[in-house]
């Protein structure tokens, strides 16, 4: 502050030097504009320090779009405790499930941007949404703020053991065999499971019913009681039901095999171009201070690329990424526009 006033000082003084000559007062302003320039530039940065010395002052709330037991969870619950060693304030995880994960990013868009309130997204209410919802109460590139994509993850077809399919190309003749009998759950209406079972239903060209929940934990919970047939599950989320026999696995939605379970062949092996993707990723309030979301993006940068972290990543089926907030804002771009062409093919109606 000291240095801001002395330079506003310093150039008012060489204001008053007018009488002194024209040439006298021409390099003296030029001078005077110099070292004010230089004194706003070290207050500047002198903000940036003090805004990240001083964040956070209170413990910090990561909202997760779901509810608990899905992969966004596991994420936020995997990342957090390390988040609340390296801020020093504890990241309390706050599970907003509701409206195809939308509920929690209108609630974002609510809070103060001062980096006390996050959300850990799972991608569907942030690039599916804005393509299905006519009045959806927030614009995902211009309301809030990212901050860092954890990672990405391939999802995998899984079935109740009770359905008699054993593979892809079974699961699309049975499903041919009695159009509008087998139905498919997802994490809710917009989200990336719902989007994926779309694609599935329109590149196969069969008849299945779409039954949303409110979040990958209940939709699998009703999986495994058999109360639907179908979902199209974050890798991370089955794994262990699959491994322990509750669900049977026909194949994952990426365009190779996981490294960690190369006996699952891909759905683009039996449905060419077949391809999804779901992500996880942190963002803020929108106007949350540049020092603030630049000190967040740093330390889960750093977080998800220790080997403990990565490991730990991987062995969920989830590849970790820590970008910038511009390349995650560009990702967001991109993947709306994408998302909007497969809405678009697969005639889904906007709400």
């Amino acid at each position: 502050m000291a240095l801001c006033g002395g330079a506003a000082l310093r150039w008012r003084d060489g204001v008053k030097a007018g009488n002194r000559g024209k040439l006298q007062m021409a390099n003296t302003k030029r001078w005077h504009v110099a070292a004010l320039a230089a004194g706003t530039m070290s207050c500047v940065a002198g903000y940036v320090q003090a805004a990240e010395s001083t964040y956070p002052q209170r413990p910090v709330r990561m909202m997760v779009s779901y509810p608990p037991g899905g992969p966004s969870d596991l994420t936020a619950r995997l990342v957090g405790p390390r988040l609340t060693e390296a801020l020093g304030q504890q990241v309390v995880i706050d599970n907003r499930g509701g409206a195809g994960g939308t509920l929690a990013v209108t609630l974002l868009t609510q809070a103060a941007p001062d980096g006390h309130t996050l959300l850990m997204s799972a991608g569907g209410e942030i690039v599916i949404a804005p393509n299905l919802r006519l009045k959806l109460p927030y614009d995902p590139t211009k309301d809030i703020k990212p901050i860092s994509r954890v990672g990405a993850s391939q999802l995998v077809l899984v079935v109740h053991p009770s359905v008699p399919a054993k593979s892809v190309k079974d699961m699309i003749a049975l499903a041919k065999a009695k159009p509008g009998s087998l139905n498919y759950a997802s994490a809710g209406s917009g989200s990336t499971a719902h989007l994926a079972g779309e694609q599935f239903k329109h590149l196969a060209n069969i008849d299945i019913v779409h039954i949303p929940y409110k979040g990958a934990g209940p939709a699998l919970a009703e999986l495994m009681a058999g109360q639907v047939h179908m979902l199209i599950s974050a890798y991370s989320s089955a794994f262990a039901h699959i491994q322990a026999g509750r669900l049977r696995a026909l194949g994952v939605t990426g365009t190779k095999r996981l490294a960690s379970a190369p006996e699952l062949p891909t759905i683009a092996e039996t449905l060419p171009g077949y391809e999804v993707l779901s992500w996880y990723g942190v963002h803020a309030p929108k106007g949350t201070p540049p020092a603030i979301v630049n000190r967040l993006h740093r330390e889960l940068s750093t977080i998800v690329r220790r080997p403990e972290i990565s490991e730990r990543l991987a062995a969920l089926g989830i590849e970790p990424e820590g970008n910038s907030p511009d390349e995650f804002l560009a990702q967001i771009k991109a993947e709306i526009a994408a998302w909007g062409k497969v809405i678009t093919a697969a005639k889904l109606p906007r709400e």
